[in-house]
């Protein structure tokens, strides 16, 4: 039977938007932010020769421009101020997030509360400064052996490096105010809006090759159901849960004794969300961005990197395999489940699993069924990340919307929905609390005196 929040939810409606002032404002705060960051894609890095960039990019095919623009919304493709996208800042986060589990200071420190998640946030700022530098200083030296700025000396490097470092933090920090003035993550808003920006361009370029005859309309109807198919099954796995049982026993609370109730703790099957695919193919990304726009005859390393780690690579599809299956688990543990707070809460709460100790035979119990049911959530996010790179480089179909951004977007389309719907909850909770006050002040009124 569902509870009262559950129905309650399930009875509001798009009328109730217009009520909710609060949620309105965060709502058009958060279209001005994405605005403002699409507007910053097209401005061009100072210096950047764009007639030749543009012959650069055409002559690279759709590899290049599905790989580079997957999370820069064609910024990099274009060499806009956003072009290193918030992708240093998610390197930093995997690598402040990995030196946490193993440095104790820094484990101690995640666990200060408050006051600790902003020194840790400190810290995943200035690597995100550090990561963003050296990238911006790589790509700059990239542009200047591939022929591609005007003035190729010291100057111009260190002026793209400023302009990519400053468009980074304020990726990051446009991130952030999202995150509390507008609704939802803020970061996964910012990838989520350059991927879908890309889409109408990618459809028409795919329709246009099956009108002039590039490949037969059988491939167009079979990439449509497959896109149709994995939206489908991303949605399905998404909400796909295993529920463990939890009773609580009698207890007594004053002259009352109140019966023991259960509840169910649910695990999802993928619990790390999008996280794993995004924080793989971010440190895959930035070897190919490097051996690309150096040049594949410049640089004998740069080429070798390119030619094994290019998409669709049989060693490339190995590392972005296991680096999915190793972040599931690692995010899981560390950041999204982790299994000793639930059992120590668990035992605070007075709830335990039936037949299983409270305490540390509770987190292993919980850490057992963790580990099986990541298998098949790692499994099925490697599955849905190798659709389009088999389909493309293995099987020659233009499968453009797949892998990595279905991921994004329907996972970030879903969190988005339920930041509404919770917010809504809360305008409407609100509205009742007001009027239970309300009618207990008419209650509770004094009556007039009367007359003699």
């Amino acid at each position: 039977m569902a509870s009262a929040a559950e129905q309650m939810a399930a009875n509001l409606s798009w009328g109730a938007l217009g009520k909710a002032s609060d949620l309105r404002q965060r709502i058009f705060f958060t279209i001005l932010v994405l605005m403002v960051y699409r507007l910053g894609t097209y401005i061009p890095v100072p210096g950047i020769d764009g007639t030749a960039l543009k012959s650069f990019m055409e002559g690279q095919g759709q590899g290049l421009g599905g790989m580079l623009s997957l999370f820069t919304g064609g910024a990099l493709a274009r060499m806009g101020i956003f072009a290193l996208g918030v992708m240093p800042y998610i390197s930093a986060s995997i690598i402040v997030q990995l030196l946490a589990s193993m440095v104790p200071a820094l484990e101690s420190l995640k666990k200060e509360g408050e006051q600790g998640r902003k020194k840790m946030n400190q810290y995943t700022r200035y690597a995100t400064v550090f990561l963003a530098a050296f990238q911006g200083w790589a790509i700059a030296a990239s542009i200047v052996a591939g022929g591609l700025a005007h003035d190729p000396t010291l100057f111009f490097k260190l002026s793209c490096v400023v302009t990519l470092v400053g468009g980074t933090m304020f990726l990051m920090w446009l991130g952030e105010q999202i995150t509390s003035r507008g609704i939802g993550n803020g970061v996964s808003l910012i990838i989520f809006t350059g991927i879908v920006a890309e889409i109408p361009g990618a459809l028409a370029q795919f329709l246009s090759q099956g009108r002039s005859g590039v490949f037969p309309w059988w491939v167009i109807v079979l990439a449509m159901v497959l896109v149709v198919a994995v939206i489908f099954f991303v949605v399905f796995m998404e909400r796909a849960l295993r529920k463990i049982h939890i009773q609580y026993p009698r207890r007594q609370v004053g002259m009352k004794i109140y019966d023991g109730g259960s509840s169910h703790l649910p695990i999802k099957v993928n619990p790390a969300g999008v996280i794993p695919a995004i924080f793989a193919s971010s440190l895959l990304l930035l070897p190919t961005t490097l051996a690309t726009f150096s040049g594949s005859t410049t640089n004998p390393i740069l080429a070798t990197i390119l030619a094994y780690l290019g998409a669709g690579q049989p060693l490339y599809l190995v590392l972005q395999g296991g680096l999915i299956a190793f972040f599931a688990y690692f995010y899981t543990h560390n950041v999204s489940f982790k299994t000793d707070d639930v059992a120590e809460n668990l035992q605070k709460q007075g709830g335990f699993v039936p037949g299983i100790r409270p305490g540390k035979k509770t987190q292993d119990y919980l850490d057992y069924v963790v580990n099986r049911v990541l298998v098949i959530g790692s499994a099925y996010l490697v599955a849905v990340c190798f659709l389009p790179e088999i389909l493309r480089y293995y099987m020659n179909i233009p499968f453009y919307f797949g892998g990595t951004s279905v991921l994004i977007v329907v996972s970030v389309t879903m969190d988005t929905i339920n930041q509404i719907q919770s917010h809504m909850l809360a305008h409407q909770y609100e509205g009742l609390i007001e009027k239970s006050q309300l009618r207990g002040r008419k209650r509770t009124a004094p009556k007039a005196p009367a007359r003699r």
